[in-house]
Protein backbone atom coordinates (compact mmCIF):
# COMPACT_ATOMS: atom_id res chain seq x y z
CA UNK A 1 0.00 0.00 0.00
CA UNK A 2 0.70 3.89 -1.03
CA UNK A 3 2.66 5.76 1.59
CA UNK A 4 -0.16 8.38 1.04
CA UNK A 5 -3.02 5.68 1.14
CA UNK A 6 -1.74 4.17 4.49
CA UNK A 7 -2.36 7.66 6.31
CA UNK A 8 -5.04 8.97 4.63
CA UNK A 9 -6.63 5.11 6.00
CA UNK A 10 -5.29 5.72 9.28
CA UNK A 11 -7.00 9.51 9.49
CA UNK A 12 -10.00 7.94 8.65
CA UNK A 13 -10.37 5.11 11.21
CA UNK A 14 -9.26 7.56 13.55
CA UNK A 15 -11.86 9.22 12.82
CA UNK A 16 -14.27 6.80 12.75
CA UNK A 17 -13.43 5.79 16.05
CA UNK A 18 -13.66 8.97 17.57
CA UNK A 19 -16.96 9.18 15.80
CA UNK A 20 -18.24 6.50 17.29
CA UNK A 21 -16.77 7.49 21.16
CA UNK A 22 -19.46 10.58 20.75
CA UNK A 23 -22.49 8.76 21.69
CA UNK A 24 -26.11 10.35 19.97
CA UNK A 25 -24.13 12.85 18.57
CA UNK A 26 -21.47 10.58 17.01
CA UNK A 27 -24.80 8.85 15.50
CA UNK A 28 -25.96 11.89 14.10
CA UNK A 29 -22.36 12.76 11.99
CA UNK A 30 -22.16 8.95 10.65
CA UNK A 31 -25.90 9.70 9.38
CA UNK A 32 -24.83 12.24 7.34
CA UNK A 33 -21.72 10.71 6.54
CA UNK A 34 -23.67 7.81 5.18
CA UNK A 35 -24.27 8.45 1.48
CA UNK A 36 -20.17 9.09 0.87
CA UNK A 37 -20.50 5.24 1.89
CA UNK A 38 -23.47 3.92 -0.50
CA UNK A 39 -21.00 3.39 -3.20
CA UNK A 40 -19.61 -0.29 -3.16
CA UNK A 41 -16.16 -0.89 -4.49
CA UNK A 42 -14.99 -3.03 -6.74
CA UNK A 43 -12.63 -4.43 -4.09
CA UNK A 44 -15.13 -4.67 -0.96
CA UNK A 45 -18.12 -6.38 -3.24
CA UNK A 46 -14.96 -9.05 -3.86
CA UNK A 47 -13.91 -9.68 -0.03
CA UNK A 48 -17.71 -9.71 0.90
CA UNK A 49 -18.30 -11.85 -1.83
CA UNK A 50 -15.87 -14.04 -0.52
CA UNK A 51 -16.89 -13.91 2.72
CA UNK A 52 -20.36 -15.86 1.53
CA UNK A 53 -18.58 -18.11 -0.71
CA UNK A 54 -16.50 -19.58 2.39
CA UNK A 55 -20.10 -20.03 3.55
CA UNK A 56 -21.18 -21.35 1.38
CA UNK A 57 -18.57 -24.12 1.29
CA UNK A 58 -19.48 -24.39 4.83
CA UNK A 59 -22.56 -25.97 3.71
CA UNK A 60 -21.31 -28.17 0.45
CA UNK A 61 -18.06 -29.78 -0.75
CA UNK A 62 -16.63 -28.57 -3.55
CA UNK A 63 -16.35 -31.32 -6.89
CA UNK A 64 -12.74 -32.17 -7.48
CA UNK A 65 -12.95 -35.17 -9.42
CA UNK A 66 -13.70 -34.04 -12.64
CA UNK A 67 -10.80 -30.43 -13.28
CA UNK A 68 -11.98 -30.70 -16.86
CA UNK A 69 -15.55 -30.76 -16.18
CA UNK A 70 -14.74 -27.35 -14.04
CA UNK A 71 -12.04 -25.98 -16.73
CA UNK A 72 -15.10 -26.07 -19.34
CA UNK A 73 -17.39 -24.43 -17.10
CA UNK A 74 -15.00 -21.46 -16.59
CA UNK A 75 -14.39 -21.32 -20.67
CA UNK A 76 -18.07 -20.54 -21.11
CA UNK A 77 -18.20 -18.15 -18.00
CA UNK A 78 -15.43 -16.46 -20.01
CA UNK A 79 -17.28 -16.71 -23.45
CA UNK A 80 -20.22 -14.68 -21.62
CA UNK A 81 -18.80 -12.26 -19.60
CA UNK A 82 -16.16 -11.34 -21.97
CA UNK A 83 -19.00 -8.59 -23.80
CA UNK A 84 -20.47 -8.53 -21.28
CA UNK A 85 -20.85 -4.83 -19.54
CA UNK A 86 -18.54 -5.72 -16.80
CA UNK A 87 -16.43 -8.22 -18.39
CA UNK A 88 -13.50 -6.85 -15.58
CA UNK A 89 -14.26 -7.35 -11.93
CA UNK A 90 -11.91 -7.65 -9.44
CA UNK A 91 -10.80 -10.79 -9.06
CA UNK A 92 -12.37 -12.27 -12.52
CA UNK A 93 -15.49 -14.58 -12.18
CA UNK A 94 -14.97 -18.19 -11.19
CA UNK A 95 -17.23 -21.34 -11.29
CA UNK A 96 -16.69 -24.22 -9.14
CA UNK A 97 -19.36 -27.59 -8.86
CA UNK A 98 -20.58 -28.13 -5.25
CA UNK A 99 -20.72 -32.27 -4.75
CA UNK A 100 -24.22 -32.33 -4.16
CA UNK A 101 -27.34 -34.09 -6.43
CA UNK A 102 -29.42 -31.29 -5.54
CA UNK A 103 -30.57 -28.91 -8.66
CA UNK A 104 -29.39 -25.40 -7.48
CA UNK A 105 -26.74 -22.84 -8.51
CA UNK A 106 -25.39 -19.54 -6.53
CA UNK A 107 -23.59 -16.01 -7.38
CA UNK A 108 -21.96 -14.18 -4.67
CA UNK A 109 -20.47 -10.56 -5.18
CA UNK A 110 -17.22 -10.35 -7.00
CA UNK A 111 -17.71 -13.29 -9.51
CA UNK A 112 -17.84 -16.64 -7.37
CA UNK A 113 -20.12 -19.13 -9.01
CA UNK A 114 -21.13 -22.29 -7.86
CA UNK A 115 -23.25 -24.71 -9.41
CA UNK A 116 -23.95 -28.55 -7.99
CA UNK A 117 -23.37 -31.78 -9.46
CA UNK A 118 -27.35 -32.61 -9.90
CA UNK A 119 -28.17 -29.27 -11.39
CA UNK A 120 -25.39 -30.22 -14.16
CA UNK A 121 -26.68 -33.40 -14.69
CA UNK A 122 -30.28 -32.55 -15.63
CA UNK A 123 -28.21 -29.95 -18.49
CA UNK A 124 -28.77 -31.43 -22.35
CA UNK A 125 -26.39 -29.23 -24.05
CA UNK A 126 -23.86 -26.74 -24.13
CA UNK A 127 -26.42 -23.71 -24.27
CA UNK A 128 -28.53 -24.90 -21.92
CA UNK A 129 -25.30 -24.66 -19.28
CA UNK A 130 -24.70 -21.72 -20.71
CA UNK A 131 -28.30 -19.93 -19.59
CA UNK A 132 -27.30 -21.72 -15.74
CA UNK A 133 -24.19 -19.89 -15.94
CA UNK A 134 -25.54 -16.41 -17.42
CA UNK A 135 -28.48 -16.07 -15.23
CA UNK A 136 -25.95 -16.02 -12.12
CA UNK A 137 -23.78 -13.73 -14.16
CA UNK A 138 -26.34 -11.45 -14.27
CA UNK A 139 -27.45 -11.66 -10.30
CA UNK A 140 -23.85 -10.58 -10.06
CA UNK A 141 -23.50 -7.98 -12.89
CA UNK A 142 -26.98 -6.33 -11.29
CA UNK A 143 -25.67 -6.78 -7.92
CA UNK A 144 -29.01 -8.35 -6.55
CA UNK A 145 -26.72 -9.50 -3.65
CA UNK A 146 -25.65 -6.37 -2.51
CA UNK A 147 -29.17 -4.92 -2.36
CA UNK A 148 -29.81 -7.95 -0.03
CA UNK A 149 -27.98 -6.20 2.44
CA UNK A 150 -29.34 -3.97 5.17
CA UNK A 151 -28.45 -0.72 4.61
CA UNK A 152 -27.98 0.52 7.86
CA UNK A 153 -25.48 -2.85 7.64
CA UNK A 154 -23.48 -2.53 4.71
CA UNK A 155 -22.69 1.00 5.53
CA UNK A 156 -21.49 0.63 9.17
CA UNK A 157 -19.72 -1.82 7.63
CA UNK A 158 -18.21 0.33 5.14
CA UNK A 159 -17.60 3.16 7.32
CA UNK A 160 -15.39 1.06 9.89
CA UNK A 161 -13.39 -1.55 7.99
CA UNK A 162 -13.18 -0.19 4.83
CA UNK A 163 -12.08 -3.93 4.06
CA UNK A 164 -9.32 -4.23 2.01
CA UNK A 165 -7.88 -1.22 3.34
CA UNK A 166 -8.24 -2.21 6.95
CA UNK A 167 -6.52 -5.75 6.03
CA UNK A 168 -3.39 -4.33 4.41
CA UNK A 169 -3.13 -2.05 7.00
CA UNK A 170 -3.52 -4.14 10.28
CA UNK A 171 -2.89 -7.51 8.89
CA UNK A 172 -6.32 -9.00 9.35
CA UNK A 173 -6.47 -12.17 7.81
CA UNK A 174 -9.44 -13.67 6.08
CA UNK A 175 -11.21 -14.67 8.80
CA UNK A 176 -10.88 -11.66 10.87
CA UNK A 177 -12.07 -10.01 7.76
CA UNK A 178 -15.49 -12.65 7.95
CA UNK A 179 -16.06 -11.57 11.22
CA UNK A 180 -15.83 -7.98 10.84
CA UNK A 181 -18.81 -8.71 8.22
CA UNK A 182 -20.64 -11.29 9.97
CA UNK A 183 -23.65 -9.48 10.31
CA UNK A 184 -23.32 -8.61 5.75
CA UNK A 185 -22.48 -11.82 5.26
CA UNK A 186 -25.43 -13.29 6.71
CA UNK A 187 -27.90 -11.04 5.10
CA UNK A 188 -26.13 -11.91 1.65
CA UNK A 189 -25.99 -16.03 2.53
CA UNK A 190 -29.65 -16.28 3.55
CA UNK A 191 -31.12 -14.74 0.38
CA UNK A 192 -28.93 -16.17 -1.73
CA UNK A 193 -28.87 -20.08 0.05
CA UNK A 194 -31.72 -19.82 1.94
CA UNK A 195 -34.84 -17.17 1.13
CA UNK A 196 -33.91 -16.63 -2.45
CA UNK A 197 -34.11 -13.20 -4.49
CA UNK A 198 -37.61 -11.71 -5.52
CA UNK A 199 -39.68 -12.43 -8.06
CA UNK A 200 -38.81 -9.08 -9.60
CA UNK A 201 -34.92 -10.41 -9.37
CA UNK A 202 -35.15 -13.54 -10.92
CA UNK A 203 -37.22 -12.22 -13.56
CA UNK A 204 -34.60 -9.52 -14.09
CA UNK A 205 -31.83 -12.06 -14.40
CA UNK A 206 -33.56 -14.37 -16.69
CA UNK A 207 -33.73 -10.62 -18.83
CA UNK A 208 -30.15 -9.86 -18.82
CA UNK A 209 -28.76 -14.05 -18.81
CA UNK A 210 -30.96 -13.81 -22.63
CA UNK A 211 -29.02 -10.62 -23.63
CA UNK A 212 -25.75 -12.03 -22.20
CA UNK A 213 -26.00 -15.29 -23.85
CA UNK A 214 -27.16 -13.03 -27.38
CA UNK A 215 -23.69 -11.41 -26.80
CA UNK A 216 -21.82 -14.46 -26.42
CA UNK A 217 -23.17 -16.33 -29.47
CA UNK A 218 -24.92 -18.16 -27.95
CA UNK A 219 -28.84 -19.39 -28.95
CA UNK A 220 -30.66 -17.92 -26.70
CA UNK A 221 -33.71 -20.87 -26.48
CA UNK A 222 -30.66 -22.55 -24.32
CA UNK A 223 -32.23 -20.87 -21.08
CA UNK A 224 -35.49 -21.68 -22.03
CA UNK A 225 -34.65 -25.45 -22.59
CA UNK A 226 -33.02 -25.18 -19.34
CA UNK A 227 -36.37 -24.27 -17.67
CA UNK A 228 -38.70 -26.43 -19.40
CA UNK A 229 -36.29 -29.46 -18.19
CA UNK A 230 -36.69 -27.92 -14.46
CA UNK A 231 -40.57 -27.57 -14.96
CA UNK A 232 -40.72 -31.27 -16.03
CA UNK A 233 -38.36 -31.87 -12.54
CA UNK A 234 -41.00 -30.75 -10.91
CA UNK A 235 -43.70 -31.81 -12.33
CA UNK A 236 -42.00 -35.08 -11.42
CA UNK A 237 -42.05 -34.28 -7.66
CA UNK A 238 -38.75 -32.52 -7.61
CA UNK A 239 -37.93 -30.02 -4.74
CA UNK A 240 -35.53 -27.78 -3.25
CA UNK A 241 -33.04 -26.71 -4.03
CA UNK A 242 -33.78 -23.68 -6.33
CA UNK A 243 -37.51 -25.21 -6.67
CA UNK A 244 -38.06 -23.55 -2.98
CA UNK A 245 -36.20 -20.56 -3.77
CA UNK A 246 -36.83 -19.43 -7.47
CA UNK A 247 -40.02 -18.17 -8.58
CA UNK A 248 -41.38 -21.69 -10.85
CA UNK A 249 -39.72 -22.69 -13.72
CA UNK A 250 -43.08 -21.85 -15.57
CA UNK A 251 -43.44 -18.71 -14.53
CA UNK A 252 -39.58 -17.64 -15.55
CA UNK A 253 -40.56 -19.45 -18.86
CA UNK A 254 -43.93 -16.88 -19.31
CA UNK A 255 -41.54 -13.88 -18.62
CA UNK A 256 -39.64 -14.56 -21.41
CA UNK A 257 -40.94 -14.36 -24.25
CA UNK A 258 -40.69 -11.16 -25.31
CA UNK A 259 -37.16 -11.62 -25.43
CA UNK A 260 -36.42 -15.08 -26.34
CA UNK A 261 -38.01 -13.48 -30.14
CA UNK A 262 -35.60 -11.27 -30.68
CA UNK A 263 -33.13 -13.51 -31.22
CA UNK A 264 -29.78 -12.49 -33.60
CA UNK A 265 -28.07 -15.71 -33.14
CA UNK A 266 -28.62 -18.73 -35.67
CA UNK A 267 -28.87 -21.95 -34.06
CA UNK A 268 -25.62 -23.36 -34.06
CA UNK A 269 -25.30 -25.46 -30.81
CA UNK A 270 -24.87 -28.36 -32.97
CA UNK A 271 -21.37 -27.43 -33.26
CA UNK A 272 -20.99 -27.47 -29.81
CA UNK A 273 -22.90 -30.52 -28.94
CA UNK A 274 -19.56 -33.22 -29.28
CA UNK A 275 -17.77 -30.95 -26.51
CA UNK A 276 -20.38 -31.22 -24.02
CA UNK A 277 -21.45 -34.39 -24.77
CA UNK A 278 -17.31 -35.33 -24.01
CA UNK A 279 -17.07 -33.75 -21.18
CA UNK A 280 -20.03 -33.61 -19.11
CA UNK A 281 -21.17 -37.46 -19.45
CA UNK A 282 -17.29 -37.99 -17.13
Amino acid sequence: MKLKNYFLLTISVSFTCLILSCGDKGNQILNALKPAFEVITPEQEYYIGRAVAANILNIYNIYESNTELTAYLNKICAAITINSPRPDIYNGYHVAILDSEEKNAFATPGGHIFITKGLISDTESEEALAGVIAHEVAHIQLQHSIKAIQTDRLTKALIITAVTGIGAATGMDFDEITNVFTDTVKDILTTVVNKGYSKQQEFEADKEALNLLDSAGYNKSGLISMLNKLQEDKNNGSSGGLFSTHPTPQERINMAPATINSVHNPDNSSYRQSRFTSTVSK
